[in-house]
């Protein structure tokens, strides 16, 4: 569980610094928003950033049920790295569709991050491996069926201020991750 409790430490270091700069206004330096150019930083930041400690607490939750079960396939760099990439990817889908959808808005939080560690998880067993390998699907016909189940995923967590862009993205990077096995360190 060693990245896992490193990644939750660096989201409670952020939390932290977010609640030291919220004493001044400054709280709103970890969101990631467009245009993006204006603020980089936070494509990383935002990632380990949250909106409430209700909100760090779910996603910490979540990122412990998963988390350890994708260390155990991987090395601590690639998980890390992983984390940040798929969190980014998350929250700049988020921030682009949504601001396409409706009024711009900031987005925080690991759980894009988290939902692609339970795509990889859900993609790259065993079962899954064996199922794949025995319908032969075209590559096409997978790429369609992660979208299904990224959706199905994310409406798992509908609610009012919920990043849904963000959720289906993350599951949908990581079931094509689990599917190339693109962690396994074997």
């Amino acid at each position: 569980m060693r990245a896992t409790l490193e990644t939750l430490g660096v989201a409670l270091l952020v939390g932290a610094a977010q609640a030291l700069l919220s004493v001044v206004g400054l709280a709103g330096l970890f969101a990631l928003s467009t245009p993006v150019a204006v603020a980089p930083w936070t494509l990383v930041t935002s990632v380990y950033a949250h909106g409430s400690v209700g909100h760090l607490l779910a996603n910490a939750l979540a990122l412990l049920l998963v988390g350890p079960l994708v260390e155990r396939r991987t090395t601590r760099v690639r998980f890390h790295a992983f984390v940040v990439t798929t969190g980014a990817l998350a929250g700049l889908a988020q921030v682009t569709i949504g601001g396409l959808l409706g009024p711009p808005a900031a987005v925080l939080g690991i759980s894009g991050a988290v939902f692609a560690l339970g795509g990889y998880l859900l993609a790259g067993n065993v079962v899954s491996e064996t199922l794949f390998d025995r319908l032969r699907l075209p590559p096409r016909a997978q790429l369609v069926l992660f979208g299904l189940v990224a959706v199905v995923l994310t409406a798992t967590t509908a609610a009012p201020g919920v990043a849904l862009i963000a959720h289906g993205t993350g599951a949908f990077c990581g079931l094509v991750a689990g599917r190339v096995g693109l962690l396994d360190a074997r």
